[in-house]
């Protein structure tokens, strides 16, 4: 049975899914990566579905298919994209959690066994090594994409090995309403209208040079939100970013505020007596934490974070994730009907 699995977002009204094929839930809670704040890229050239076949043609060799089996003997469906020279295998950390046995299938038909070299849950990536040698590596973006720019999904959605998908980039930067209570990786994500489908998490969004933008991971289902071809993919940026530290470092950096932060609800915003309706509730400090030591309290409103304004919860830890441990930045809150700039020094999120 091919079973789509929801995570229920409750201020969006409908459900959220991940897009690999398997019987079990399968995020967990995760802390959002580093991602590049640098300005999006000018496509070299005008491409468009025309220039489908022949990224096809160059990328798929690179593109596999991640079968795995859990200690319950459940299976699971995913895809993943070949990383570097040496044959690593990117994918997403929920196509591999729990699994006692991972293979890999290859697009001429071949398959075999594969280990999971490293993983780190709070990005929701995964790299693997399989026994196969030689394998074409893709070529990765250090660049975001442009929006409107061609898009195409490349993967194994409901066990259809290698198949493809094509449609633009639909936006920057999103993060999925109410996803941060569930899974704080769903944010400063690439939206597309590309068709995602359950088993193409870990698989690669594709520009039109056959450039991996992307690495699946999302999508809106539409019988539960009522809209259509709405999927997400976490920038190739963010992805070499977290892959370089796991390779090299056996783990990866993130900025660390210490709060619990929540949305700004209507019932919470006459509670407090606020006419505003964009910002972060601090619901919690936690002690000892670079947030308590900067004077933040449970019941401010955070208005602004390093110099971006925010809407929602989903906004602060994608700033957040884009910060270093040991940087400096201004927290702008409402506090008692006054604005107060606080100066708040970031630490390293402590292994847990």
């Amino acid at each position: 049975m091919w079973t789509a699995l929801l995570v229920v977002l409750a201020l969006l009204g409908g459900s959220l899914a991940a897009c690999s094929d398997d019987e079990k839930p399968v995020y967990k809670q995760a802390q959002p990566a580093p991602s590049d704040l640098s300005p999006p890229r000018t496509p070299t050239a005008s491409l468009g579905l025309e220039a489908v076949p022949n990224v096809v043609r160059e990328l798929q060799p690179s593109v596999v298919a991640v079968l795995t089996r859990g200690s319950n003997g459940r299976r699971g469906e995913g895809s993943g994209v070949v990383y570097g020279s040496d044959g690593l295998i990117v994918t997403n950390e929920h196509v591999v959690a729990g699994a006692t046995t991972v293979e890999v299938a290859f697009a001429d038909g071949q398959r075999g066994p594969a280990a999971v070299v490293t993983a780190d849950p709070r990005s929701d990536l995964a790299v693997l090594r399989p026994e196969r040698k030689g394998l074409p590596a893709a070529r990765f973006s250090d660049r975001l994409p442009v929006v409107g720019e061609l898009a195409v999904a490349m993967g194994n959605p409901l066990g259809f090995e290698n198949s493809v998908t094509a449609g633009v980039v639909s936006g920057l930067g999103r993060g999925i309403p109410g996803s941060a209570a569930a899974t704080p990786a769903l944010v400063d994500l690439i939206q597309t209208d590309a068709a995602i489908s359950p088993g193409n998490s870990g698989g690669p969004l594709l520009n039109g040079d056959g450039t991996v933008i992307g690495i699946n991971v999302a999508y809106l289902p539409p019988q539960t939100v009522g809209a259509v071809s709405i999927g997400f993919a976490i920038p190739a940026v963010t992805v070499t970013d977290v892959v370089t530290q796991l390779l090299e470092k056996g783990r990866v950096r993130y900025a660390f505020l210490g709060i619990t932060p929540g949305p700004l609800t209507d019932r919470i915003a006459t509670t407090l007596g606020l006419q505003r309706r964009e910002g972060v509730v601090v619901l919690a400090v936690n002690d000892d934490s670079p947030a308590s030591r900067a004077g933040l309290r449970a019941g401010d409103l955070i208005i602004s974070f390093a110099g971006q304004k925010l809407e929602g919860v989903e906004q602060l830890l994608g700033r957040l994730r884009g910060l270093e441990p040991g940087q400096e930045v201004e927290v702008v809150v409402f506090r008692q009907g006054q604005e107060q700039t606080l100066k708040v020094r970031l630490e390293e999120r402590r292994s847990r």
